[in-house]
Protein backbone atom coordinates (compact mmCIF):
# COMPACT_ATOMS: atom_id res chain seq x y z
CA UNK A 1 0.00 0.00 0.00
CA UNK A 2 1.21 3.39 -1.05
CA UNK A 3 0.38 5.99 1.51
CA UNK A 4 0.83 10.24 0.79
CA UNK A 5 1.02 11.81 3.88
CA UNK A 6 0.11 15.80 3.84
CA UNK A 7 0.78 18.53 6.42
CA UNK A 8 2.02 21.85 6.22
CA UNK A 9 5.15 20.97 8.40
CA UNK A 10 7.32 17.69 9.51
CA UNK A 11 8.61 18.69 12.68
CA UNK A 12 7.15 22.42 13.20
CA UNK A 13 3.84 22.22 15.81
CA UNK A 14 2.69 19.64 17.51
CA UNK A 15 0.34 18.25 14.57
CA UNK A 16 3.44 18.13 12.36
CA UNK A 17 5.50 15.99 14.94
CA UNK A 18 2.13 13.23 15.45
CA UNK A 19 2.04 13.18 11.56
CA UNK A 20 5.77 12.51 11.19
CA UNK A 21 5.57 9.61 13.59
CA UNK A 22 3.00 8.28 12.00
CA UNK A 23 4.42 8.40 8.87
CA UNK A 24 7.26 6.51 10.81
CA UNK A 25 5.29 3.81 12.57
CA UNK A 26 3.70 3.21 9.11
CA UNK A 27 7.12 2.48 7.69
CA UNK A 28 7.82 0.14 9.88
CA UNK A 29 5.00 -1.60 9.64
CA UNK A 30 5.68 -2.01 5.67
CA UNK A 31 3.51 0.45 4.02
CA UNK A 32 5.17 2.55 1.67
CA UNK A 33 4.16 6.17 3.22
CA UNK A 34 6.01 9.30 1.79
CA UNK A 35 5.40 12.80 3.65
CA UNK A 36 4.24 16.41 1.56
CA UNK A 37 5.16 19.19 3.42
CA UNK A 38 5.83 22.48 2.24
CA UNK A 39 7.67 24.23 5.66
CA UNK A 40 10.66 20.83 5.66
CA UNK A 41 12.48 21.60 8.97
CA UNK A 42 14.13 17.78 9.15
CA UNK A 43 16.00 15.88 6.38
CA UNK A 44 14.19 12.78 6.25
CA UNK A 45 14.39 11.13 2.89
CA UNK A 46 10.33 10.17 2.87
CA UNK A 47 9.86 13.97 3.29
CA UNK A 48 9.40 15.58 0.46
CA UNK A 49 9.20 19.19 0.71
CA UNK A 50 7.03 20.98 -2.43
CA UNK A 51 7.57 24.42 -1.27
CA UNK A 52 7.51 27.43 -3.48
CA UNK A 53 9.13 29.99 -1.24
CA UNK A 54 6.96 33.21 -3.30
CA UNK A 55 4.35 31.58 -3.53
CA UNK A 56 3.39 29.80 -0.35
CA UNK A 57 4.48 33.22 1.45
CA UNK A 58 1.38 34.68 -1.04
CA UNK A 59 -0.97 32.00 0.49
CA UNK A 60 0.12 32.54 3.55
CA UNK A 61 -0.30 36.52 3.51
CA UNK A 62 -2.95 36.60 1.42
CA UNK A 63 -5.21 34.30 4.06
CA UNK A 64 -4.13 36.75 6.96
CA UNK A 65 -5.30 39.62 5.56
CA UNK A 66 -8.93 38.31 4.44
CA UNK A 67 -8.97 37.29 8.35
CA UNK A 68 -7.31 40.92 9.16
CA UNK A 69 -10.03 42.73 6.94
CA UNK A 70 -12.95 40.51 8.09
CA UNK A 71 -12.15 40.78 12.27
CA UNK A 72 -11.82 44.34 12.28
CA UNK A 73 -8.51 44.99 12.16
CA UNK A 74 -7.26 43.32 15.18
CA UNK A 75 -4.16 41.38 15.73
CA UNK A 76 -5.44 39.33 18.93
CA UNK A 77 -7.16 36.58 17.18
CA UNK A 78 -5.38 36.58 14.12
CA UNK A 79 -3.89 33.01 13.91
CA UNK A 80 -6.73 31.31 16.29
CA UNK A 81 -8.79 31.02 12.65
CA UNK A 82 -8.35 29.59 8.87
CA UNK A 83 -9.99 30.02 6.19
CA UNK A 84 -8.21 27.73 3.68
CA UNK A 85 -9.17 30.21 0.82
CA UNK A 86 -5.49 29.36 -0.58
CA UNK A 87 -3.42 27.28 -0.62
CA UNK A 88 -1.05 24.98 -3.27
CA UNK A 89 -3.09 21.98 -5.41
CA UNK A 90 -1.28 19.03 -4.63
CA UNK A 91 -3.45 16.75 -7.43
CA UNK A 92 -0.92 16.09 -9.54
CA UNK A 93 2.18 15.78 -7.87
CA UNK A 94 4.25 12.87 -8.05
CA UNK A 95 3.97 11.83 -4.84
CA UNK A 96 -0.13 11.78 -4.34
CA UNK A 97 -0.45 10.91 -7.74
CA UNK A 98 1.72 7.28 -7.26
CA UNK A 99 -0.42 6.63 -3.73
CA UNK A 100 -3.60 4.21 -3.13
CA UNK A 101 -4.54 6.64 -0.59
CA UNK A 102 -4.42 10.06 0.71
CA UNK A 103 -4.14 10.88 4.08
CA UNK A 104 -4.52 14.66 5.02
CA UNK A 105 -3.96 16.77 8.33
CA UNK A 106 -3.00 19.89 9.60
CA UNK A 107 -3.02 21.60 5.97
CA UNK A 108 -3.85 25.30 6.86
CA UNK A 109 -2.18 28.79 7.22
CA UNK A 110 -1.70 28.63 2.98
CA UNK A 111 -0.69 24.93 2.71
CA UNK A 112 -4.00 23.58 1.24
CA UNK A 113 -7.19 25.06 0.34
CA UNK A 114 -10.82 23.68 0.64
CA UNK A 115 -10.57 23.98 -3.48
CA UNK A 116 -7.42 21.36 -3.76
CA UNK A 117 -8.70 19.09 -1.78
CA UNK A 118 -11.45 19.06 -3.77
CA UNK A 119 -9.38 18.00 -6.61
CA UNK A 120 -7.53 15.54 -4.41
CA UNK A 121 -11.06 13.88 -3.94
CA UNK A 122 -11.90 14.17 -7.52
CA UNK A 123 -8.75 11.66 -8.43
CA UNK A 124 -11.33 9.23 -6.76
CA UNK A 125 -8.43 7.92 -4.25
CA UNK A 126 -9.64 7.46 -0.60
CA UNK A 127 -9.09 10.61 1.27
CA UNK A 128 -8.54 10.43 5.11
CA UNK A 129 -8.46 13.88 7.00
CA UNK A 130 -7.10 13.20 10.71
CA UNK A 131 -8.22 15.96 12.87
CA UNK A 132 -6.14 17.51 15.19
CA UNK A 133 -8.43 20.15 16.70
CA UNK A 134 -12.22 21.80 16.02
CA UNK A 135 -11.32 23.55 13.02
CA UNK A 136 -12.80 20.71 10.38
CA UNK A 137 -16.17 21.45 12.98
CA UNK A 138 -16.43 24.83 12.73
CA UNK A 139 -16.41 27.48 10.37
CA UNK A 140 -12.87 28.68 11.55
CA UNK A 141 -11.79 28.49 14.28
CA UNK A 142 -9.47 25.05 15.88
CA UNK A 143 -11.25 26.12 19.28
CA UNK A 144 -14.76 26.82 19.48
CA UNK A 145 -14.63 26.97 23.45
CA UNK A 146 -17.97 27.91 24.86
CA UNK A 147 -19.20 28.98 21.65
CA UNK A 148 -22.11 26.60 20.25
CA UNK A 149 -22.58 28.25 17.03
CA UNK A 150 -20.63 24.97 15.42
CA UNK A 151 -23.88 22.87 16.10
CA UNK A 152 -25.74 25.20 13.43
CA UNK A 153 -23.77 27.08 10.58
CA UNK A 154 -21.28 29.72 12.32
CA UNK A 155 -22.25 32.94 11.46
CA UNK A 156 -21.75 35.85 14.16
CA UNK A 157 -18.24 34.37 14.68
CA UNK A 158 -16.64 35.50 18.19
CA UNK A 159 -13.16 35.69 16.45
CA UNK A 160 -14.24 38.11 14.06
CA UNK A 161 -16.21 40.19 16.43
CA UNK A 162 -18.82 39.59 13.87
CA UNK A 163 -23.02 40.43 14.76
CA UNK A 164 -23.91 38.62 10.95
CA UNK A 165 -25.05 35.07 10.29
CA UNK A 166 -23.33 36.15 6.62
CA UNK A 167 -20.16 36.58 7.86
CA UNK A 168 -16.40 34.87 7.07
CA UNK A 169 -17.29 32.34 9.27
CA UNK A 170 -20.45 31.07 7.36
CA UNK A 171 -18.78 31.70 4.46
CA UNK A 172 -16.19 29.21 4.77
CA UNK A 173 -18.43 27.34 6.67
CA UNK A 174 -20.68 26.57 3.45
CA UNK A 175 -17.05 25.71 1.01
CA UNK A 176 -16.71 22.68 3.93
CA UNK A 177 -20.79 21.60 3.98
CA UNK A 178 -19.99 21.16 -0.22
CA UNK A 179 -16.45 19.33 0.22
CA UNK A 180 -18.02 17.15 2.64
CA UNK A 181 -20.52 15.70 0.77
CA UNK A 182 -17.43 14.23 -1.23
CA UNK A 183 -18.27 10.46 -0.78
CA UNK A 184 -14.44 9.56 -0.99
CA UNK A 185 -14.03 11.88 1.83
CA UNK A 186 -13.20 9.95 5.48
CA UNK A 187 -12.57 11.51 8.67
CA UNK A 188 -10.39 10.06 11.27
CA UNK A 189 -10.73 12.30 14.73
CA UNK A 190 -7.41 11.84 17.47
CA UNK A 191 -9.92 11.43 20.75
CA UNK A 192 -13.44 10.55 21.45
CA UNK A 193 -14.15 14.24 23.01
CA UNK A 194 -12.85 15.36 19.77
CA UNK A 195 -15.09 12.90 17.72
CA UNK A 196 -17.85 14.19 19.70
CA UNK A 197 -17.70 17.61 19.05
CA UNK A 198 -17.30 16.80 15.28
CA UNK A 199 -20.77 14.69 15.64
CA UNK A 200 -22.12 17.96 17.50
CA UNK A 201 -21.68 19.82 14.42
CA UNK A 202 -24.10 20.46 11.97
CA UNK A 203 -20.82 20.23 9.03
CA UNK A 204 -20.03 16.64 10.35
CA UNK A 205 -23.19 15.58 11.87
CA UNK A 206 -24.12 12.49 9.42
CA UNK A 207 -20.25 11.17 8.71
CA UNK A 208 -18.86 8.67 9.90
CA UNK A 209 -15.95 8.94 12.13
CA UNK A 210 -13.40 7.22 12.68
CA UNK A 211 -11.15 7.08 16.56
CA UNK A 212 -7.61 6.44 15.95
CA UNK A 213 -5.35 8.27 18.92
CA UNK A 214 -2.01 9.79 17.67
CA UNK A 215 1.00 7.59 18.13
CA UNK A 216 3.08 8.24 21.05
CA UNK A 217 7.39 7.06 21.59
CA UNK A 218 6.57 5.77 24.51
CA UNK A 219 8.31 2.01 24.78
CA UNK A 220 11.41 4.12 24.48
CA UNK A 221 10.18 6.06 28.15
CA UNK A 222 11.92 4.07 30.92
CA UNK A 223 9.60 4.16 33.90
CA UNK A 224 12.69 3.35 37.01
CA UNK A 225 11.82 6.58 38.87
CA UNK A 226 15.00 8.99 38.96
CA UNK A 227 16.58 10.96 41.61
CA UNK A 228 15.67 14.25 43.17
CA UNK A 229 19.01 15.43 43.55
CA UNK A 230 19.38 15.97 39.84
CA UNK A 231 17.20 18.70 39.96
CA UNK A 232 18.79 19.98 43.30
CA UNK A 233 15.22 18.87 45.05
CA UNK A 234 14.89 17.26 48.57
CA UNK A 235 15.39 13.28 48.29
CA UNK A 236 11.72 12.88 50.18
CA UNK A 237 9.71 15.62 47.91
CA UNK A 238 7.07 14.50 45.52
CA UNK A 239 7.68 15.78 42.03
CA UNK A 240 4.90 17.23 39.96
CA UNK A 241 6.04 17.68 36.30
CA UNK A 242 3.88 19.90 33.83
CA UNK A 243 4.52 20.97 30.56
CA UNK A 244 3.65 22.82 26.91
CA UNK A 245 4.70 24.33 24.54
CA UNK A 246 3.88 27.85 26.13
CA UNK A 247 2.56 27.34 30.08
CA UNK A 248 0.53 30.84 29.96
CA UNK A 249 -1.22 30.61 26.91
CA UNK A 250 -4.53 30.89 28.06
CA UNK A 251 -6.35 27.45 27.31
CA UNK A 252 -3.40 25.88 29.47
CA UNK A 253 -5.00 26.93 32.67
CA UNK A 254 -2.12 28.46 34.25
CA UNK A 255 -3.96 30.70 36.34
CA UNK A 256 -5.84 27.36 37.82
CA UNK A 257 -2.64 25.51 38.58
CA UNK A 258 -1.82 29.49 40.70
CA UNK A 259 -5.24 29.01 42.24
CA UNK A 260 -4.73 25.19 42.75
CA UNK A 261 -1.00 26.04 44.64
CA UNK A 262 -2.17 28.63 46.37
CA UNK A 263 -5.69 26.58 47.80
CA UNK A 264 -3.23 23.55 49.12
CA UNK A 265 -0.88 25.61 50.65
CA UNK A 266 -3.71 27.55 52.50
CA UNK A 267 -5.75 24.09 52.53
CA UNK A 268 -2.76 21.74 53.11
CA UNK A 269 -0.03 23.18 54.57
CA UNK A 270 0.98 19.48 55.46
CA UNK A 271 0.43 18.71 51.67
CA UNK A 272 2.17 21.57 50.48
CA UNK A 273 5.61 21.51 51.87
CA UNK A 274 5.94 17.91 50.33
CA UNK A 275 5.31 19.04 46.72
CA UNK A 276 7.57 20.76 43.96
CA UNK A 277 6.99 21.82 40.46
CA UNK A 278 8.88 21.12 37.56
CA UNK A 279 7.63 22.92 34.74
CA UNK A 280 8.90 23.36 31.13
CA UNK A 281 8.09 25.39 27.72
CA UNK A 282 8.43 29.32 27.14
CA UNK A 283 6.11 31.60 29.55
CA UNK A 284 5.59 35.03 28.09
CA UNK A 285 4.53 36.91 31.93
CA UNK A 286 7.41 35.20 34.31
CA UNK A 287 6.11 36.91 36.94
CA UNK A 288 3.05 34.66 37.02
CA UNK A 289 6.11 32.26 38.27
CA UNK A 290 6.18 34.16 41.84
CA UNK A 291 2.31 33.73 42.16
CA UNK A 292 3.07 29.77 42.64
CA UNK A 293 2.77 28.93 46.11
CA UNK A 294 4.92 25.84 46.56
CA UNK A 295 8.62 26.06 45.26
CA UNK A 296 8.72 25.36 41.56
CA UNK A 297 11.91 24.98 38.96
CA UNK A 298 11.23 26.13 35.12
CA UNK A 299 13.41 24.58 32.73
CA UNK A 300 11.77 27.01 30.32
CA UNK A 301 11.40 25.40 26.54
CA UNK A 302 13.33 21.73 26.12
CA UNK A 303 13.30 19.72 23.09
CA UNK A 304 10.45 16.64 22.75
CA UNK A 305 13.60 14.27 23.24
CA UNK A 306 14.53 16.00 26.59
CA UNK A 307 10.97 15.23 27.97
CA UNK A 308 11.47 11.40 29.04
CA UNK A 309 14.16 12.50 31.20
CA UNK A 310 12.28 14.88 32.90
CA UNK A 311 8.96 13.10 33.61
CA UNK A 312 11.46 10.24 34.83
CA UNK A 313 12.01 12.47 37.92
CA UNK A 314 8.78 13.30 38.68
CA UNK A 315 5.96 11.39 40.81
CA UNK A 316 3.17 13.19 39.17
CA UNK A 317 2.08 14.50 35.84
CA UNK A 318 -0.31 17.63 35.83
CA UNK A 319 -2.24 19.47 33.38
CA UNK A 320 -4.57 22.11 33.85
CA UNK A 321 -5.67 22.50 30.28
CA UNK A 322 -9.13 23.82 29.87
CA UNK A 323 -9.60 21.65 26.51
CA UNK A 324 -7.23 19.54 24.69
CA UNK A 325 -8.10 17.41 21.98
CA UNK A 326 -5.72 14.74 22.96
CA UNK A 327 -3.42 15.23 26.03
CA UNK A 328 0.42 14.02 24.93
CA UNK A 329 2.47 15.35 27.98
CA UNK A 330 0.02 13.14 29.83
CA UNK A 331 0.99 9.94 27.79
CA UNK A 332 4.61 10.77 27.93
CA UNK A 333 4.23 11.35 31.93
CA UNK A 334 2.24 8.59 32.34
CA UNK A 335 4.80 6.27 30.26
CA UNK A 336 7.36 7.42 32.94
CA UNK A 337 5.77 5.88 35.17
CA UNK A 338 4.08 9.30 36.49
CA UNK A 339 0.20 9.43 37.49
CA UNK A 340 -1.92 11.73 35.56
CA UNK A 341 -4.02 14.41 37.37
CA UNK A 342 -6.17 16.29 34.77
CA UNK A 343 -9.68 17.91 34.15
CA UNK A 344 -11.67 15.94 31.57
CA UNK A 345 -12.75 18.24 29.16
CA UNK A 346 -10.78 16.95 26.49
CA UNK A 347 -9.04 14.10 24.91
CA UNK A 348 -7.60 13.26 28.89
CA UNK A 349 -10.77 10.58 29.08
CA UNK A 350 -9.05 8.53 26.82
CA UNK A 351 -5.77 8.45 28.49
CA UNK A 352 -7.05 8.54 32.21
CA UNK A 353 -9.03 5.98 33.75
CA UNK A 354 -9.95 7.77 36.87
CA UNK A 355 -8.96 6.55 40.06
CA UNK A 356 -7.28 3.61 38.64
CA UNK A 357 -4.43 5.11 36.26
CA UNK A 358 -4.98 8.86 37.37
CA UNK A 359 -7.56 11.58 38.22
CA UNK A 360 -10.28 13.28 36.20
CA UNK A 361 -10.76 16.81 38.87
CA UNK A 362 -14.04 18.56 38.43
CA UNK A 363 -14.06 21.05 35.52
CA UNK A 364 -12.13 24.32 36.46
CA UNK A 365 -12.37 23.04 40.48
CA UNK A 366 -9.41 24.03 42.19
CA UNK A 367 -10.34 21.97 45.15
CA UNK A 368 -11.32 18.88 43.23
CA UNK A 369 -7.84 19.11 41.80
CA UNK A 370 -6.03 19.96 44.86
CA UNK A 371 -7.76 16.85 46.13
CA UNK A 372 -6.23 14.83 43.19
CA UNK A 373 -2.85 15.81 43.82
CA UNK A 374 -2.75 14.50 47.24
CA UNK A 375 -4.34 11.49 46.00
CA UNK A 376 -2.03 10.82 43.03
CA UNK A 377 0.97 11.56 45.53
CA UNK A 378 -0.79 8.75 48.08
CA UNK A 379 -1.80 6.11 45.18
CA UNK A 380 -0.16 2.62 45.45
CA UNK A 381 0.17 2.17 42.03
CA UNK A 382 3.30 0.81 40.20
CA UNK A 383 5.35 2.81 37.50
CA UNK A 384 5.75 -0.35 35.55
CA UNK A 385 2.09 -0.78 35.03
CA UNK A 386 1.22 2.80 34.53
CA UNK A 387 4.05 2.21 31.15
CA UNK A 388 2.50 -0.79 30.36
CA UNK A 389 -1.04 0.94 30.19
CA UNK A 390 0.22 3.33 27.20
CA UNK A 391 2.20 1.18 25.23
CA UNK A 392 -0.44 -1.02 24.81
CA UNK A 393 -2.75 1.47 23.32
CA UNK A 394 -0.56 4.14 21.95
CA UNK A 395 2.48 2.66 20.79
CA UNK A 396 3.88 3.26 17.08
CA UNK A 397 2.76 -0.75 16.29
CA UNK A 398 -0.75 -0.12 17.82
CA UNK A 399 -1.90 2.95 16.56
CA UNK A 400 0.08 1.79 12.37
CA UNK A 401 -1.89 -1.13 13.08
CA UNK A 402 -5.22 0.35 13.19
CA UNK A 403 -4.76 2.82 10.50
CA UNK A 404 -3.74 -0.06 8.15
CA UNK A 405 -7.01 -1.65 9.06
CA UNK A 406 -8.61 1.50 8.53
CA UNK A 407 -6.78 1.86 5.33
CA UNK A 408 -7.79 -1.16 3.82
CA UNK A 409 -11.28 -1.25 4.77
CA UNK A 410 -11.36 2.24 2.70
CA UNK A 411 -9.94 0.58 -0.51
Amino acid sequence: MKVAIINRSDLRGGAAVFTYRLMQALRQEGVEATMLVCDSVGHDAHVVDYAHPILDKYHFLAERLQIFCNNGFSRENLFKVDTADWGRDLSSHPVVRDADVVILNWVNQGAMSLDSIARICRTGKPVVWTMHDMWNCTGICHHAYDCERFKQTCGACIYLASQSSTDLSHRVWRKKKALYAMPNLHFVSVSNWLADKCRQSLLLCDRSIEVIPNTMPVESFAYCRMPNEDFDIAPDVKVIAMGAARLDDPVKGFDLLIDTMRYIREQRPQLAEKLHLVLFGDIRDASLLSQLAVPYTHLGAISSDKVAGVMAHADVVLSTSLYESFGGTLIEGQAAGCVPVTFGNGGQTDIVDHLRTGYIAQYKSCEDMARGIEWAVNAPIGRAMLHNEVVQRFSPQVIARRYINYLTSLL
